[in-house]
Parts: C-alpha cells; sequence; structure tokens
C-alpha cells in the first residue's frame, strides 16, 4: 500500500444564526440582527488555523466548506481577507471547490457579488421547503418568495455552481406537497440538490416537543415519487441524499465519504486526520473545537489553544468508521481499500457483510462494497448488522 496521506479539505464554523431552529443540533447561537464581532472572530480562525497547519504536511487544500449557523451574515469583506490568509498559508488545488452555506433573507445582491469576488465559487441554500406552513413548522425566517429571490441574485451575482437543501417528511407534509417543493426547486435549475427526511435529533426543541410526522406508508410514498422525480429531471444520485447534475458532484462532502483528511477551525469545528502506523495500516484522530463562541474567542489568549478535544479512533471501531462513509455513496468503494482502512483481511469483510447480502442491503459483488437501492432505504439497519457483525 502506498503510503501517500490522503487529500485535505478544510472545514470553517460561522456558529451564529438569526434564530435557532426547533429542529437544528449544529453548533448554532441565536444571534438575532445584531452585529457580529467579525473582527475578533477572523483573528481567531487564522490563529486556530496557524496551530493546525502542521497536521496539513506538504498537502494542498482540494475544497473548503463553510458551515455553519448562518454564514452569510458574516460580510464578503470578512471572507475576502479570510480567504486570502487561507491561501498565502496552504496551496488551493487548481480546481478548488470553495462552498459557503446561506440562508434566503440573510443576503443582498451585493452581497452574493462580494462572496464571489472574495473567492466563493459555490453556494449552498438551506430552503428547506418552499411552503409557508412548513416553513413555519421549522422556524425559519424565510418564505418560498424570499428563497426564489435569494436564487437569482446569486445567479446575478456570478454564481453558476449552487446546491438547493430540502427536506422531506416534514409536519403537514403530503407526497403532493413533498413534489411540489422539488418542482419548485427544480424550477430554479440548481446544479445539485440535497434532498434528505427529517429526523428527530436529541438536544432540539423538536426532541422535547416533537411535532407530528407522516406515518411510514407516507414517508415512503414521498421517498419513492421524489427520488424518480430528482432523476427525470437530469439530476443523479450519488449519495444517500445528494442529487447531481454531471460534473457537480460536491468534492467536499465526497472527500468526507472517501475518507480524506480535514482541518476544521472555528467554535466547534471539527477534524479528521489519517496516518500510517508501522504496519501501513491508517489511524485515525478525530478532533474537536471549543464550541460556545465566547470561549472560542477567548482561546486567542489561552495557552491551551482551540483544541477541546482528541480521540484517535480505536482498531475494532474502523470497519464501521469505513461503512459509514462507504455506504452513503450510491456507488459504494473498491473492496480493495478495506485492508488498510481497517486492519482486517478482505475475507473478514466478505463474513461481516453476508447477512447483508442475504437481505438484499447490499450488492453480491467480490470487487466492491456499494449499497442495494433497499440498502439505502434501511442504511441505519445495514450499519447495524455491520456493527454486530
Amino acid at each position: 500500500m502506498a503510503k501517500r496521506r490522503p487529500p485535505l479539505s478544510l472545514y470553517i464554523h460561522t456558529p451564529w444564526c438569526v434564530r435557532k431552529c426547533p429542529y437544528c443540533d449544529f453548533n448554532s447561537h441565536e444571534s438575532g440582527r445584531r452585529a457580529l464581532p467579525e473582527r475578533d472572530y477572523l483573528a481567531a480562525l487564522l490563529e486556530d488555523l496557524d496551530q493546525d497547519l502542521p497536521l496539513a504536511g506538504e498537502r494542498e487544500l482540494v475544497s473548503i466548506f463553510i458551515g455553519g449557523g448562518t454564514p452569510s451574515l458574516l460580510s464578503p469583506e470578512f471572507y475576502q481577507t479570510l480567504l486570502s490568509a487561507i491561501s498565502a498559508r496552504l496551496a488551493f488545488a487548481a480546481n478548488i471547490e470553495i462552498t459557503m452555506e446561506a440562508n434566503p433573507g440573510t443576503t443582498e445582491y451585493h452581497a452574493f457579488s462580494g462572496y464571489r469576488a472574495a473567492g466563493i465559487n459555490r453556494l449552498s441554500f438551506g430552503v428547506q421547503s418552499f411552503q409557508r406552513a412548513q416553513l413555519k413548522a421549522l422556524g425559519r425566517i424565510h418564505d418560498g418568495e424570499e428563497a426564489v429571490r435569494a436564487v437569482e441574485q446569486a445567479r446575478a451575482g456570478g454564481f453558476d455552481n449552487l446546491n438547493i437543501d430540502l427536506m422531506h417528511g416534514l409536519p403537514g407534509q403530503t407526497p403532493a406537497l413533498a413534489l411540489d417543493d422539488l418542482e419548485q426547486a427544480l424550477a430554479l435549475a440548481p446544479e445539485h440538490l440535497s434532498w434528505y427526511q427529517l429526523t428527530l435529533e436529541p438536544n432540539t426543541a423538536f426532541y422535547a416537543r416533537p411535532p407530528v410526522l407522516p406515518e411510514e406508508d407516507t414517508l415512503y410514498d414521498i421517498q419513492e415519487l421524489g427520488h424518480r422525480c430528482l432523476e427525470q429531471a437530469g439530476l443523479s444520485r450519488y449519495e444517500i441524499s445528494a442529487y447531481a447534475r454531471p460534473g457537480h458532484e460536491s468534492r467536499h462532502n465526497l472527500n468526507y465519504w472517501t475518507f480524506g483528511d480535514y482541518l476544521g477551525i472555528g467554535a466547534g469545528a471539527h477534524g479528521k486526520l489519517s496516518d500510517v502506523d508501522r504496519q501501513g495500516r491508517w489511524t485515525i484522530e478525530r478532533r474537536w473545537k471549543t464550541r460556545q463562541p465566547e470561549a472560542y474567542l477567548q482561546r486567542r489568549w489561552d495557552m491551551r489553544g482551540f483544541v477541546a478535544g482528541k480521540r484517535e479512533v480505536p482498531a475494532d471501531e474502523l470497519p464501521l468508521e469505513f461503512c459509514m462513509n462507504a455506504l452513503r455513496l450510491t456507488e459504494g468503494v473498491d473492496a480493495a481499500r478495506w485492508p488498510a482502512h481497517t486492519g482486517q483481511p478482505l475475507g473478514a469483510l466478505q463474513v461481516l457483510l453476508q447477512d447483508s447480502v442475504k437481505k438484499g442491503l447490499l450488492q453480491e459483488t467480490s470487487n466492491r462494497l456499494q449499497p442495494t437501492p433497499q440498502g439505502l432505504l434501511f442504511l441505519n439497519e445495514l450499519l447495524a448488522d455491520i456493527s454486530n457483525g
């Protein structure tokens, strides 16, 4: 096995949003409409990156993803300075993908053109739905018309690579309403569309006070009709909840799912770094940064640095770690990668997965680890089989 380290990405976290949504379990903190501490946060991000630079080695960045929270609450000037400073520290791949999440209702035309001029070349819009009732239930601050206007303004501002995030399985949602959301999104001709089911996550308002969600049969109908609608519109499903026009798959997310590395800077950001031990086996370290924005900003003056914790993934967890990524992809991955990433022989993979093949959750193939359409639908069951195997 070549001991070349995996491709490297950078994740940048923006911890503020106008209002916390009841389904959100991300590290986001309500700011209302007050001014954000851009100057201090910029300085902290760059100091955070400087502390992580030795982890990059000689690798260039293949992608940058700016997530949140709501990154579009920060100014184009902030990102111009930030990205310029990052490029002075780390080489950018010639075709680097730089994505920023944006929420409708938090930006105007001049901001989009400013983001594009700063070097951001892909936007991901958190639309979730175009229906007024569903948006209200989700606690979103925009309406459908604002979502359409935001996409149009982004196009006018120079963006030719857009993702739209939509949810399904929403309170009160019928198959017809779910399809209407997809059709309105497709009318905006996005290059990429993320379409995922609402789940009730711990430590959220929805988890504490669950809304009434569609029944299982309705959810199944929504998924079947939605997948068919997206495929007919020319967006191919390449990941469990991601669809793209040819050549517009998210390079940043693909780096996650194909075992790439990433640095994480910002309040609560996570990173993952790989290395090779003396036996030629990958080792994986996960690390995370201080979560609270105020505490994160204070870490600039703290000798402990920004890292809140780190953990090496134990050897017995590497098979599940491998599968949790590989089995998100509709095409799966080459099974020959299994030994290097898990320290186990290929024969162990066949034993581990035989029950899932019998259940019709995995393709029966000797050279790929690939879920069936049924396996994508019941991914948690598939992973449970592997975890218990």
